[in-house]
């Protein structure tokens, strides 16, 4: 039953979008994908997402599930195999935590980023930074994925920061992950990039540079 009728709607270049799709990938869900225009958000959208209006949405057996964390969760509850949340509470309450300090922090600097000029792009990129390294202060390197340790909630929920870094690092020509400022939170993005169920997941990333390179253009306009 738990496998009947699951629709994702997204958006392709979403880190949000990527979150779910790796979950559903790696529980080995079938689900069909509808490709959303968010500046032309269809009828079905806005219909089962009435108050935020955007992806992406899960919706299994007709049902709308909201909110990538949300999204996230249900999906581990409901498909039981390879659980993604650890069993420990206090685990789990830090996993959660961390997944929502990157939303709350990392994606206002990405925006901004994005809207920066270049003669204050070095500023903005010392707060993504200093974002990261804070980041990396939850990483434990004695437990942290590796080679051949399974994908975790925390692997999921953070890993297009790694990513996206690279897209902004490549766009704006400046630094944000090394091994001087973050060397764990450097190595973890690499070891679950070469995840299998990762790399089948991840956009394009040649696709995401001319996206958000066009993007930059048309709204590189905050002063600092």
């Amino acid at each position: 039953m738990t496998q009947d009728k699951v629709k994702l709607f997204g958006v392709w270049q979403s880190p949000f979008v990527l979150r779910v799709k790796c979950a559903l990938k790696l529980k080995g869900v079938e689900y069909e994908y509808v490709e959303d225009d968010l500046l032309n958000k269809s009828s079905m959208l806005l219909q089962y997402n009435l108050v935020y209006k955007k992806v992406p949405v899960l919706v299994h057996n007709g049902k709308p599930i909201v909110e990538s964390l949300v999204i996230l969760e249900y999906i581990d509850e409901v498909w039981k195999n390879h659980s993604l949340l650890p069993e420990d509470p206090l685990e789990k309450a830090r996993s959660r935590f961390w997944a929502k300090f990157v939303d709350d922090k990392f994606v206002p600097v990405i925006s901004k980023m994005l809207r920066v000029t270049p003669a204050h792009k070095e500023n903005v990129a010392k707060d993504a930074r200093e974002i990261l390294k804070t980041l990396e202060s939850c990483l434990n390197p004695d437990v942290q994925f590796s080679e051949g340790n399974k994908l975790t909630y925390m692997d999921i929920a953070i890993v297009w920061v790694g990513y996206y870094a690279q897209i902004l690092e490549k766009i704006l020509d400046v630094k944000l992950l090394d091994d001087d400022n973050s060397p764990l939170l450097n190595k973890w993005f690499k070891d679950v990039f070469d995840h299998e169920v990762i790399r089948e997941c991840l956009p394009p990333f040649d696709k995401l540079v001319a996206h958000y390179t066009n993007f930059h253009e048309q709204h590189m306009t905050v002063d600092d």
